[in-house]
């Protein structure tokens, strides 16, 4: 069986985590292996996002889809730790060639278990 990584890119501030995600959802039916969400951008995560993030996580595993997420600073990660969510997803270590605008890198994320 061939495994098709699918990378989806979300770029959005805080006040675009859900829609960003519902749309993403959407496209769950044709991804098959893994999906990397670029959280990078994000700096803080509010009750709404946990709960489309749940959802989000609950799709995936339904579909048998597994979700890295990329890019996540130590803030949001102590959310969704908190939240018991942190252990739904995958964190990919963002590389020195892969280092955004900003020219930083997440010290804090956890390497994906692939």
């Amino acid at each position: 069986m061939a495994m098709n990584n699918v990378w989806l890119k979300i770029k959005v501030d805080e006040d675009h985590i859900v829609p960003g995600l519902q749309e993403v959802r959407k496209e769950l039916d044709s991804a098959t292996g893994e999906v990397i969400l670029d959280f990078s951008s994000v700096r803080r995560i509010d009750p709404k996002a946990i709960r489309a993030m749940d959802e989000f996580a609950d799709t995936a595993h339904t579909k048998s889809v597994e979700v890295g997420l990329r890019g996540v600073n130590v803030d949001v990660y102590k959310v969704l730790k908190l939240v018991k969510l942190a252990s739904r997803f995958s964190f990919v270590v963002v590389e020195v060639s892969d280092r955004g605008t900003d020219g930083l890198e997440n010290p804090y994320a956890e390497p994906s278990t692939k």
